[in-house]
């Protein structure tokens, strides 16, 4: 490497004063084989050149393939075997030891009769000898002569193609003009064949007419026959249908007859019936007997169990919020809940309006009526309503309303002070003088929180 570099470094001052010698330029470019064969020759050599040796364009090429380096640098190589001197000295350098013979050969000027021009014009452009500028345009006028001499030969198949084409359109043109003169005559004598089946089927619709006119003159004489057959059958069809009528009115009549009896049948067996029942009235009134309030059963001594009252449940160990407290106290016999509406719907769902809290707290104590059995009464404050409100309760709820002047807790202490001694009242409120005053009447008062826990799970 270093006696190639040595020999590039002093080759380029010899070679740059014998290719400037005789002052020769290209006047006219290059012609492309002979640049296409100038850059092959500079990638074999590019290779064999220190990164010093290559102008600074070419550098980044130097880590190339040939194949991918005369592929992606030819236009680099070129431009830089055109302008940079001392590259191209370089490179003549190195063809001068890969190709000595023909490279001496164009330096001597007796170049050898089986060499390519175009070789010989790319040594040439590289090496700079006297009169390289003919040897290049000898090489071009040859590319030009053998691209003449393709064009000719390319022209002249073409044209013996035209020509071979040209008789073949011929021949299928002879083909289906005789093939056209054939369809022609057979659909000639189609034609004749068409008309005459024109003039048959003429003839045909012609008789066709003449049948059509008879049909409709029969048809005509047939309609005429109906019509008075239809006027003879509407009038037996009115006479059965007033037959008709007339039966109908005597099966009514006899219908009628039936019902007159079997109400007068009726009647007599209700009058004996309320005889027997006004008699024994009278004889009740007459033996001033009580009411049997005393059963067979009840004659018999025993022990009786003791009764149970509200205040009894409590004793179960239930808590004061446990939904099945109320369930216990609903399943007395007779039992009757009061409820403060209000109290429990603002504890329950304080943020729905007031018509729809109402809604939601009856719904619940209609299922909770459904499913218990037990009297239910529903109390809400009506002193500032200026009419009252429409509603429609729900079975097996009483819905009230206080007066004005008065508030729903006086209307519950005033219901419970309407029921009899011993009857289980239960009062659901969480207002503490509500509850005291019920308790003191003899009810039991329950929170709001209770009803709501046992309406959840309805």
């Amino acid at each position: 490497m270093v006696e190639r570099t040595g020999g590039a470094d002093t080759a380029p001052d010899s070679a740059s004063a014998g290719g400037t010698a005789g002052g020769e330029a290209l006047d006219r470019p290059l012609p492309e084989a002979v640049r296409r064969r100038t850059v092959a020759l500079a990638g074999e050599c590019f290779g064999r050149l220190t990164v010093a040796d290559l102008p600074v364009q070419l550098r980044q090429y130097a880590r190339f393939t040939p194949s991918r380096r005369a592929r992606f640098a030819g236009n680099a190589m070129a431009a830089a075997l055109e302008g940079e001197p001392v590259f191209r000295q370089h490179v003549a350098v190195q063809l001068r030891e890969l190709q000595p013979e023909l490279a001496a050969a164009v330096e001597s000027g007796s170049l050898p009769a089986a060499a390519d021009p175009v070789d010989v014009a790319a040594l040439a452009y590289v090496l700079r000898p006297e009169g390289w500028t003919k040897l290049i345009a000898a090489a071009g006028e040859e590319e030009q002569r053998a691209q003449a001499e393709r064009v000719g030969e390319e022209t002249g198949r073409e044209l013996q193609r035209l020509r071979e084409e040209l008789a073949q359109a011929r021949g299928a043109a002879r083909q289906e003009a005789e093939r056209t003169r054939a369809e022609q005559d057979a659909l000639r004598k189609e034609t004749d064949s068409l008309q005459r089946k024109l003039r048959s089927a003429l003839s045909d619709v012609k008789r066709g007419e003449a049948a059509v006119r008879k049909l409709q003159a029969e048809l005509t004489a047939l309609r005429a026959e109906s019509a008075a057959q239809l006027g003879a059958a509407d009038g037996e069809s009115r006479r059965l249908r007033a037959r008709v009528a007339e039966l109908e009115s005597q099966a009514e009549a006899g219908r009628r007859a039936v019902r007159e009896g079997r109400s007068v049948e009726d009647m007599r067996l209700r009058l004996l019936l309320d005889t027997v029942l006004d008699a024994a009235q009278g004889l009740r009134r007459e033996l001033a007997l009580p009411p049997a309030t005393t059963r067979p059963a009840d004659t018999v001594p025993a022990v009786a169990p003791g009764h149970q009252s509200p205040r009894d449940i409590a004793a179960r160990a239930l808590s004061e919020t446990d939904p099945a407290l109320l369930d216990q106290l609903l399943a007395l016999p007779q039992a009757h809940l009061v409820v403060d509406g209000y109290n429990v719907t603002k504890s329950g769902y304080p943020t729905m309006p007031l018509d729809k809290q109402r809604l939601r707290l009856l719904g619940g104590l209609a299922v909770l009526a459904a499913q218990t059995g037990a009297e239910m009464t529903c109390v809400f404050d009506g002193a500032e309503l200026a009419a009252p409100v429409l509603l429609a309760p729900p079975r097996g709820v009483r819905v009230l309303f206080s007066k004005p002047g008065e508030t729903a807790d006086e209307l519950i202490r005033r219901l419970v002070r309407a029921e009899p001694p011993g009857r289980p009242v239960v009062v659901v409120s969480s207002d503490k003088e509500v509850a005291d005053g019920v308790a003191q009447a003899g009810a039991r008062p329950v929170a709001a929180v209770l009803l709501l826990k046992r309406l959840a799970r309805t």
